[in-house]
Protein backbone atom coordinates (compact mmCIF):
# COMPACT_ATOMS: atom_id res chain seq x y z
CA UNK A 1 0.00 0.00 0.00
CA UNK A 2 1.41 3.20 -1.44
CA UNK A 3 0.97 7.25 -0.67
CA UNK A 4 3.52 8.94 -3.10
CA UNK A 5 3.32 12.95 -3.27
CA UNK A 6 4.98 14.61 -6.60
CA UNK A 7 5.20 16.72 -9.30
CA UNK A 8 2.30 13.99 -11.15
CA UNK A 9 -0.03 14.77 -8.24
CA UNK A 10 -0.80 13.00 -5.09
CA UNK A 11 -1.24 9.51 -5.78
CA UNK A 12 -1.76 6.64 -3.55
CA UNK A 13 -3.62 3.02 -3.05
CA UNK A 14 -7.27 3.40 -1.67
CA UNK A 15 -7.87 1.68 1.92
CA UNK A 16 -5.60 1.08 4.86
CA UNK A 17 -3.85 3.23 7.41
CA UNK A 18 -3.91 7.18 7.08
CA UNK A 19 -0.47 8.68 5.92
CA UNK A 20 0.67 5.36 3.84
CA UNK A 21 -2.23 5.22 2.21
CA UNK A 22 -4.88 7.48 -0.14
CA UNK A 23 -7.92 7.33 2.73
CA UNK A 24 -10.44 9.98 3.29
CA UNK A 25 -8.18 11.45 6.17
CA UNK A 26 -5.45 12.02 3.45
CA UNK A 27 -7.97 13.38 0.54
CA UNK A 28 -9.68 15.58 3.23
CA UNK A 29 -6.12 16.64 4.17
CA UNK A 30 -4.75 17.22 0.87
CA UNK A 31 -7.57 18.99 -0.79
CA UNK A 32 -8.16 21.20 2.34
CA UNK A 33 -3.97 22.51 2.27
CA UNK A 34 -4.89 22.92 -2.05
CA UNK A 35 -8.00 24.72 -1.09
CA UNK A 36 -5.90 27.01 1.56
CA UNK A 37 -2.99 27.74 -0.86
CA UNK A 38 -5.26 28.62 -3.13
CA UNK A 39 -7.30 31.15 -0.93
CA UNK A 40 -3.84 33.03 -0.50
CA UNK A 41 -4.08 33.75 -3.79
CA UNK A 42 -7.81 34.19 -4.08
CA UNK A 43 -10.44 35.14 -1.81
CA UNK A 44 -13.50 33.53 -3.44
CA UNK A 45 -11.73 31.13 -5.88
CA UNK A 46 -13.45 28.97 -8.72
CA UNK A 47 -12.48 25.39 -8.97
CA UNK A 48 -13.16 22.96 -11.45
CA UNK A 49 -13.38 19.36 -10.71
CA UNK A 50 -13.43 15.91 -13.14
CA UNK A 51 -12.68 12.37 -12.68
CA UNK A 52 -12.05 9.10 -13.99
CA UNK A 53 -14.25 6.27 -14.51
CA UNK A 54 -12.47 4.19 -11.71
CA UNK A 55 -14.07 2.43 -9.03
CA UNK A 56 -13.39 5.16 -6.14
CA UNK A 57 -13.99 8.10 -8.50
CA UNK A 58 -17.20 9.06 -6.96
CA UNK A 59 -16.08 8.50 -2.68
CA UNK A 60 -13.24 10.89 -3.90
CA UNK A 61 -15.03 13.21 -5.28
CA UNK A 62 -17.73 13.75 -3.42
CA UNK A 63 -14.57 14.24 -0.25
CA UNK A 64 -12.68 16.58 -2.31
CA UNK A 65 -15.92 18.71 -3.87
CA UNK A 66 -17.14 18.81 0.61
CA UNK A 67 -14.05 19.64 1.74
CA UNK A 68 -13.27 22.91 -0.21
CA UNK A 69 -17.10 24.08 -0.15
CA UNK A 70 -16.27 24.18 3.65
CA UNK A 71 -13.41 26.22 2.74
CA UNK A 72 -15.48 28.85 0.86
CA UNK A 73 -14.31 27.89 -2.64
CA UNK A 74 -16.87 27.45 -5.46
CA UNK A 75 -16.78 24.48 -7.67
CA UNK A 76 -17.76 24.00 -11.47
CA UNK A 77 -18.27 19.83 -11.59
CA UNK A 78 -17.65 17.58 -14.33
CA UNK A 79 -18.33 14.12 -13.18
CA UNK A 80 -16.91 11.60 -15.67
CA UNK A 81 -14.31 13.38 -17.44
CA UNK A 82 -10.91 13.25 -19.06
CA UNK A 83 -7.88 14.99 -17.88
CA UNK A 84 -7.23 17.46 -20.77
CA UNK A 85 -11.15 18.14 -20.74
CA UNK A 86 -10.65 19.90 -16.95
CA UNK A 87 -7.58 21.24 -17.98
CA UNK A 88 -9.64 22.73 -20.99
CA UNK A 89 -12.42 23.57 -18.30
CA UNK A 90 -9.95 25.74 -15.98
CA UNK A 91 -9.17 28.31 -19.18
CA UNK A 92 -12.54 28.24 -21.07
CA UNK A 93 -14.28 29.24 -17.72
CA UNK A 94 -11.71 31.36 -16.05
CA UNK A 95 -11.19 29.17 -12.51
CA UNK A 96 -8.47 30.06 -10.58
CA UNK A 97 -8.03 26.55 -10.21
CA UNK A 98 -8.67 22.50 -11.24
CA UNK A 99 -8.38 18.87 -9.71
CA UNK A 100 -8.19 15.81 -11.57
CA UNK A 101 -9.33 12.59 -9.59
CA UNK A 102 -7.50 9.97 -11.83
CA UNK A 103 -4.95 7.66 -10.78
CA UNK A 104 -3.74 8.05 -14.82
CA UNK A 105 -2.45 4.47 -15.96
CA UNK A 106 -2.33 3.41 -12.23
CA UNK A 107 -4.46 -0.02 -11.55
CA UNK A 108 -7.92 -0.07 -9.88
CA UNK A 109 -6.77 0.50 -6.40
CA UNK A 110 -4.92 3.67 -7.47
CA UNK A 111 -6.34 6.98 -7.32
CA UNK A 112 -4.85 10.51 -7.28
CA UNK A 113 -5.64 14.10 -6.91
CA UNK A 114 -4.15 15.44 -9.57
CA UNK A 115 -3.59 19.13 -9.16
CA UNK A 116 -3.87 22.75 -11.50
CA UNK A 117 -3.54 26.36 -11.54
CA UNK A 118 -5.50 29.11 -13.03
CA UNK A 119 -3.69 28.18 -16.56
CA UNK A 120 -5.09 24.50 -16.15
CA UNK A 121 -1.73 23.37 -16.19
CA UNK A 122 -0.02 20.86 -13.56
CA UNK A 123 1.39 22.87 -9.99
CA UNK A 124 5.18 23.23 -10.51
CA UNK A 125 7.77 21.40 -7.86
CA UNK A 126 7.59 24.97 -5.20
CA UNK A 127 3.65 25.03 -5.74
CA UNK A 128 3.61 21.14 -4.65
CA UNK A 129 6.16 21.92 -2.06
CA UNK A 130 4.23 24.72 -0.44
CA UNK A 131 1.17 21.97 -0.36
CA UNK A 132 2.37 19.91 1.31
CA UNK A 133 4.15 22.12 3.55
CA UNK A 134 0.42 23.37 4.54
CA UNK A 135 -0.29 19.27 4.81
CA UNK A 136 2.59 19.54 7.68
CA UNK A 137 1.16 21.58 9.42
CA UNK A 138 -2.84 20.91 9.71
CA UNK A 139 -3.87 24.70 9.86
CA UNK A 140 -6.63 24.76 7.93
CA UNK A 141 -9.42 27.36 8.27
CA UNK A 142 -12.82 26.40 7.13
CA UNK A 143 -15.44 29.04 6.27
CA UNK A 144 -19.10 29.50 8.15
CA UNK A 145 -21.94 28.80 7.05
CA UNK A 146 -23.17 31.67 5.02
CA UNK A 147 -19.54 31.50 3.43
CA UNK A 148 -19.83 28.01 2.00
CA UNK A 149 -19.10 27.20 -1.47
CA UNK A 150 -21.28 26.93 -4.09
CA UNK A 151 -21.51 23.62 -6.65
CA UNK A 152 -22.86 23.90 -10.13
CA UNK A 153 -22.54 20.87 -13.17
CA UNK A 154 -20.73 21.53 -16.00
CA UNK A 155 -22.45 19.65 -18.17
CA UNK A 156 -21.15 21.15 -21.83
CA UNK A 157 -17.80 20.64 -21.06
CA UNK A 158 -17.12 17.71 -23.62
CA UNK A 159 -18.29 19.75 -25.94
CA UNK A 160 -16.60 22.86 -25.66
CA UNK A 161 -13.22 20.76 -25.85
CA UNK A 162 -14.18 18.99 -28.71
CA UNK A 163 -15.38 22.52 -30.35
CA UNK A 164 -12.00 23.73 -29.65
CA UNK A 165 -10.25 20.65 -31.47
CA UNK A 166 -12.66 21.45 -34.43
CA UNK A 167 -11.53 24.89 -34.94
CA UNK A 168 -8.23 24.33 -34.68
CA UNK A 169 -6.29 25.25 -38.30
CA UNK A 170 -4.70 21.92 -38.88
CA UNK A 171 -7.75 19.64 -38.11
CA UNK A 172 -9.53 18.33 -41.44
CA UNK A 173 -12.65 17.64 -40.65
CA UNK A 174 -13.97 16.82 -44.38
CA UNK A 175 -10.86 15.01 -45.13
CA UNK A 176 -11.64 12.31 -42.31
CA UNK A 177 -15.01 12.62 -43.28
CA UNK A 178 -14.33 11.42 -46.83
CA UNK A 179 -12.25 8.25 -45.99
CA UNK A 180 -15.05 6.34 -44.48
CA UNK A 181 -12.99 4.33 -41.83
CA UNK A 182 -14.11 2.17 -39.83
CA UNK A 183 -12.43 2.58 -36.12
CA UNK A 184 -11.97 0.19 -33.20
CA UNK A 185 -11.74 2.17 -29.76
CA UNK A 186 -10.33 0.50 -26.62
CA UNK A 187 -11.85 2.65 -23.57
CA UNK A 188 -10.33 0.10 -20.62
CA UNK A 189 -13.69 0.64 -18.73
CA UNK A 190 -13.08 4.24 -18.66
CA UNK A 191 -13.57 8.06 -19.57
CA UNK A 192 -12.64 7.40 -23.06
CA UNK A 193 -15.60 4.61 -23.57
CA UNK A 194 -17.55 7.46 -23.85
CA UNK A 195 -16.10 10.55 -24.85
CA UNK A 196 -13.17 9.15 -27.79
CA UNK A 197 -16.41 7.92 -29.66
CA UNK A 198 -17.81 11.83 -29.46
CA UNK A 199 -15.22 12.81 -30.45
CA UNK A 200 -15.02 10.52 -33.56
CA UNK A 201 -18.74 10.93 -34.47
CA UNK A 202 -17.69 15.08 -34.51
CA UNK A 203 -14.88 14.39 -36.76
CA UNK A 204 -17.71 12.80 -39.36
CA UNK A 205 -16.80 9.34 -38.30
CA UNK A 206 -19.64 7.26 -37.65
CA UNK A 207 -18.49 3.44 -38.36
CA UNK A 208 -17.00 3.20 -34.53
CA UNK A 209 -16.83 -0.33 -32.28
CA UNK A 210 -15.85 0.20 -28.44
CA UNK A 211 -14.41 -2.69 -26.65
CA UNK A 212 -14.53 -2.45 -22.93
CA UNK A 213 -17.03 0.63 -23.10
CA UNK A 214 -18.58 0.48 -19.58
CA UNK A 215 -16.88 3.35 -17.64
CA UNK A 216 -17.68 2.14 -14.13
CA UNK A 217 -13.67 1.37 -12.98
CA UNK A 218 -13.30 -2.58 -13.60
CA UNK A 219 -10.04 -2.63 -16.25
CA UNK A 220 -10.28 -5.44 -18.53
CA UNK A 221 -6.98 -5.47 -18.76
CA UNK A 222 -3.65 -2.98 -17.27
CA UNK A 223 -4.74 -0.08 -18.14
CA UNK A 224 -1.27 1.66 -19.25
CA UNK A 225 -1.55 1.30 -22.99
CA UNK A 226 1.81 -0.63 -23.34
CA UNK A 227 1.38 -2.90 -26.55
CA UNK A 228 1.42 -5.91 -24.30
CA UNK A 229 -2.39 -5.02 -23.02
CA UNK A 230 -3.84 -4.37 -25.84
CA UNK A 231 -4.18 -7.87 -27.50
CA UNK A 232 -7.81 -7.76 -27.42
CA UNK A 233 -7.80 -4.17 -29.58
CA UNK A 234 -5.32 -5.62 -32.08
CA UNK A 235 -7.36 -9.04 -32.57
CA UNK A 236 -10.74 -6.91 -32.73
CA UNK A 237 -8.77 -4.30 -35.35
CA UNK A 238 -8.41 -7.41 -37.63
CA UNK A 239 -11.47 -8.83 -36.74
CA UNK A 240 -13.69 -5.84 -37.72
CA UNK A 241 -11.58 -5.07 -40.90
CA UNK A 242 -11.03 -1.74 -39.34
CA UNK A 243 -8.58 1.01 -40.61
CA UNK A 244 -7.29 1.87 -37.04
CA UNK A 245 -7.26 1.06 -33.49
CA UNK A 246 -7.43 3.77 -30.72
CA UNK A 247 -6.01 3.13 -27.32
CA UNK A 248 -6.53 5.76 -24.17
CA UNK A 249 -4.99 5.67 -20.42
CA UNK A 250 -8.03 5.88 -17.48
CA UNK A 251 -7.99 9.62 -18.00
CA UNK A 252 -7.64 10.12 -21.71
CA UNK A 253 -3.91 12.06 -21.71
CA UNK A 254 -1.78 9.39 -23.22
CA UNK A 255 -3.06 7.75 -26.91
CA UNK A 256 -1.88 4.39 -28.82
CA UNK A 257 -2.91 3.58 -32.13
CA UNK A 258 -2.65 0.03 -34.02
CA UNK A 259 -2.27 -0.36 -37.36
CA UNK A 260 -5.03 -1.85 -39.82
CA UNK A 261 -3.31 -5.30 -39.74
CA UNK A 262 -3.68 -5.16 -35.86
CA UNK A 263 0.57 -4.60 -35.29
CA UNK A 264 1.50 -2.01 -33.27
CA UNK A 265 1.88 1.65 -34.37
CA UNK A 266 4.06 1.66 -31.01
CA UNK A 267 3.11 4.63 -28.03
CA UNK A 268 6.90 6.26 -28.82
CA UNK A 269 5.92 7.13 -32.68
CA UNK A 270 2.53 8.87 -31.36
CA UNK A 271 4.15 12.08 -30.72
CA UNK A 272 6.87 11.07 -33.57
CA UNK A 273 3.60 11.21 -36.06
CA UNK A 274 1.96 14.11 -34.81
CA UNK A 275 5.21 16.36 -34.67
CA UNK A 276 6.03 15.24 -38.46
CA UNK A 277 2.74 16.28 -39.39
CA UNK A 278 2.66 19.32 -37.21
CA UNK A 279 6.79 20.85 -38.19
CA UNK A 280 6.22 20.56 -41.82
CA UNK A 281 3.28 22.88 -42.02
CA UNK A 282 4.29 25.18 -39.18
CA UNK A 283 8.18 24.50 -38.85
CA UNK A 284 9.69 25.45 -35.21
CA UNK A 285 10.85 23.80 -32.11
CA UNK A 286 10.05 20.52 -30.49
CA UNK A 287 10.16 18.69 -26.76
CA UNK A 288 10.08 15.57 -25.57
CA UNK A 289 11.37 14.02 -22.08
CA UNK A 290 14.52 12.14 -21.79
CA UNK A 291 12.87 8.78 -21.58
CA UNK A 292 11.35 9.33 -25.36
CA UNK A 293 12.71 8.18 -28.34
CA UNK A 294 15.77 9.22 -30.29
CA UNK A 295 13.21 9.41 -33.32
CA UNK A 296 11.74 13.00 -32.95
CA UNK A 297 15.18 14.05 -33.25
CA UNK A 298 15.03 12.51 -36.23
CA UNK A 299 12.18 14.24 -37.70
CA UNK A 300 13.11 17.27 -36.23
CA UNK A 301 16.70 17.57 -38.30
CA UNK A 302 14.59 16.58 -41.39
CA UNK A 303 12.53 19.52 -41.34
CA UNK A 304 15.02 21.43 -40.53
CA UNK A 305 13.57 22.01 -36.85
CA UNK A 306 15.19 22.10 -33.20
CA UNK A 307 14.43 19.23 -30.92
CA UNK A 308 14.96 19.77 -26.76
CA UNK A 309 14.67 17.06 -23.65
CA UNK A 310 12.93 17.68 -20.86
CA UNK A 311 13.12 15.83 -17.49
CA UNK A 312 10.24 13.35 -17.40
CA UNK A 313 6.90 15.18 -15.77
CA UNK A 314 4.62 16.79 -17.82
CA UNK A 315 5.24 20.18 -15.32
CA UNK A 316 9.31 19.32 -16.78
CA UNK A 317 8.27 19.06 -20.49
CA UNK A 318 5.56 22.29 -20.10
CA UNK A 319 8.00 24.59 -18.53
CA UNK A 320 10.53 23.18 -21.10
CA UNK A 321 8.56 24.26 -24.24
CA UNK A 322 7.89 27.66 -22.90
CA UNK A 323 11.19 28.39 -22.43
CA UNK A 324 12.06 27.21 -26.20
CA UNK A 325 8.77 28.85 -27.63
CA UNK A 326 8.34 24.98 -28.62
CA UNK A 327 5.08 24.53 -31.55
CA UNK A 328 4.67 20.57 -30.15
CA UNK A 329 5.92 18.75 -27.02
CA UNK A 330 4.89 15.69 -24.88
CA UNK A 331 6.25 12.64 -23.74
CA UNK A 332 6.77 8.88 -25.75
CA UNK A 333 4.48 7.28 -23.85
CA UNK A 334 1.75 8.71 -25.76
CA UNK A 335 1.55 12.23 -24.55
CA UNK A 336 0.59 15.05 -26.85
CA UNK A 337 1.53 18.54 -25.94
CA UNK A 338 -0.24 21.44 -28.57
CA UNK A 339 0.17 24.90 -26.85
CA UNK A 340 -2.49 26.30 -29.50
CA UNK A 341 -4.65 24.22 -27.63
CA UNK A 342 -3.65 24.29 -24.19
CA UNK A 343 -0.60 23.10 -22.26
CA UNK A 344 -1.43 19.71 -21.41
CA UNK A 345 -1.25 16.20 -22.61
CA UNK A 346 -4.64 15.54 -24.65
CA UNK A 347 -5.30 12.12 -26.20
CA UNK A 348 -8.28 14.29 -27.91
CA UNK A 349 -6.19 16.52 -29.95
CA UNK A 350 -3.86 13.94 -30.38
CA UNK A 351 -6.53 11.60 -32.00
CA UNK A 352 -7.71 14.89 -34.78
CA UNK A 353 -4.29 15.46 -35.88
CA UNK A 354 -3.23 12.00 -36.90
CA UNK A 355 -6.34 11.85 -38.06
CA UNK A 356 -6.16 14.53 -40.73
CA UNK A 357 -2.39 13.37 -41.08
CA UNK A 358 -3.47 10.10 -42.03
CA UNK A 359 -6.63 11.34 -44.57
CA UNK A 360 -3.75 13.58 -46.21
CA UNK A 361 -1.35 11.28 -46.35
CA UNK A 362 -3.65 8.52 -48.25
CA UNK A 363 -1.99 5.74 -47.04
CA UNK A 364 -2.63 2.69 -44.07
CA UNK A 365 -1.34 3.43 -40.53
CA UNK A 366 1.14 0.70 -41.17
CA UNK A 367 3.03 2.57 -43.63
CA UNK A 368 3.26 5.92 -41.84
CA UNK A 369 4.93 4.00 -39.53
CA UNK A 370 7.30 1.87 -41.47
CA UNK A 371 8.35 5.56 -43.25
CA UNK A 372 9.85 6.55 -39.43
CA UNK A 373 13.45 5.70 -38.25
CA UNK A 374 13.50 2.32 -36.90
CA UNK A 375 14.43 2.25 -33.03
CA UNK A 376 13.31 -0.57 -30.41
CA UNK A 377 13.15 0.49 -26.77
CA UNK A 378 13.19 -1.71 -23.71
CA UNK A 379 10.75 -0.39 -20.81
CA UNK A 380 11.78 -2.09 -17.78
CA UNK A 381 11.68 -1.54 -13.78
CA UNK A 382 13.10 -2.16 -10.23
CA UNK A 383 10.77 -2.31 -7.14
CA UNK A 384 12.05 0.31 -4.48
CA UNK A 385 12.30 -0.72 -0.64
CA UNK A 386 10.77 2.13 1.39
CA UNK A 387 12.62 5.22 2.04
CA UNK A 388 15.23 3.67 -0.46
CA UNK A 389 17.51 6.90 -1.40
CA UNK A 390 18.40 5.84 -5.04
CA UNK A 391 20.92 8.94 -5.58
CA UNK A 392 24.37 7.53 -4.36
CA UNK A 393 23.80 4.43 -6.20
CA UNK A 394 23.07 7.08 -9.46
CA UNK A 395 26.10 8.51 -8.49
CA UNK A 396 27.96 5.53 -8.73
CA UNK A 397 26.28 4.45 -11.95
CA UNK A 398 28.09 6.87 -13.79
CA UNK A 399 31.54 6.16 -13.04
CA UNK A 400 30.83 2.73 -15.08
CA UNK A 401 30.04 3.95 -18.12
CA UNK A 402 33.09 6.23 -19.32
CA UNK A 403 33.35 7.72 -22.22
CA UNK A 404 29.25 7.92 -22.70
CA UNK A 405 27.68 11.34 -22.18
CA UNK A 406 25.91 11.47 -19.12
CA UNK A 407 22.89 13.76 -18.58
CA UNK A 408 21.80 14.01 -14.75
CA UNK A 409 19.07 17.08 -14.94
CA UNK A 410 16.99 14.21 -14.04
CA UNK A 411 18.17 10.69 -12.50
CA UNK A 412 21.03 9.81 -14.87
CA UNK A 413 20.97 9.23 -18.69
CA UNK A 414 23.76 7.25 -20.40
CA UNK A 415 23.73 8.36 -24.11
CA UNK A 416 26.33 5.90 -25.98
CA UNK A 417 26.58 5.68 -29.91
CA UNK A 418 24.89 2.48 -30.40
CA UNK A 419 21.68 3.76 -27.87
CA UNK A 420 21.02 5.24 -24.33
CA UNK A 421 19.51 4.29 -21.34
CA UNK A 422 18.01 6.10 -19.05
CA UNK A 423 17.48 5.07 -15.29
CA UNK A 424 14.99 7.41 -12.84
CA UNK A 425 12.90 7.07 -9.74
CA UNK A 426 8.89 7.12 -10.73
CA UNK A 427 6.88 10.12 -9.71
CA UNK A 428 4.17 7.82 -10.19
CA UNK A 429 5.01 4.01 -8.43
CA UNK A 430 7.70 3.25 -5.72
CA UNK A 431 10.41 1.62 -8.56
CA UNK A 432 13.21 2.57 -10.44
CA UNK A 433 12.21 3.04 -14.03
CA UNK A 434 14.96 2.01 -16.75
CA UNK A 435 14.31 2.80 -20.27
CA UNK A 436 17.14 1.24 -23.23
CA UNK A 437 16.87 2.08 -26.74
CA UNK A 438 18.67 1.22 -30.34
CA UNK A 439 18.32 0.96 -33.41
CA UNK A 440 17.72 -3.61 -32.96
CA UNK A 441 15.67 -4.97 -30.12
CA UNK A 442 18.71 -7.65 -28.96
CA UNK A 443 21.07 -4.52 -28.40
CA UNK A 444 18.13 -2.38 -26.11
CA UNK A 445 17.82 -5.76 -24.59
CA UNK A 446 21.56 -6.25 -23.64
CA UNK A 447 22.01 -2.19 -22.99
CA UNK A 448 18.73 -2.33 -20.26
CA UNK A 449 20.26 -6.07 -18.65
CA UNK A 450 24.44 -4.08 -18.50
CA UNK A 451 22.32 -1.90 -16.20
CA UNK A 452 20.17 -3.72 -14.32
CA UNK A 453 23.58 -6.01 -13.62
CA UNK A 454 25.83 -2.89 -12.41
CA UNK A 455 22.98 -1.56 -10.34
CA UNK A 456 22.45 -4.75 -8.16
CA UNK A 457 25.96 -5.48 -7.96
CA UNK A 458 26.00 -1.63 -6.52
CA UNK A 459 22.91 -2.65 -4.53
CA UNK A 460 24.69 -5.24 -2.33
Amino acid sequence: MTLIKSISGIRGTIGGAPQYNLTPVDIVSFASAYGTWLKKKYPRPLVVIGRDGRLSGPMVSQLVSGTLCALGIDLLELGLSTTPTVEMAVILQKAQGGIILTASHNPKEWNALKLLNDSGEFLAADAVQQILDIVEKGHYDYVSVDKLGFSRHYKKATEDHIKAILQLPLINKKAISRKKWRIVVDGINSSGATIVPLLLYALGIDDIKVINKRPLGEFSHNPEPLTENLKALSASVIKEKAHLGIAVDPDVDRLVFINEDGTPFGEEYTLVAISDYILQNHPGNCVSNLSSSRALADIAKKHKCRYYAAAVGEVNVVKKMKAVKAIIGGEGNGGIILPQLHYGRDAMVGIALFLTYLATLKIKPSQLRHSYPQYEMIKDKIALPDHTDIEPLLNQLRAAYTGAKINIEDGVKIDMKEGWMHLRRSNTEPIIRIYAEARDLSLAKKLADDVKEKIFALWT
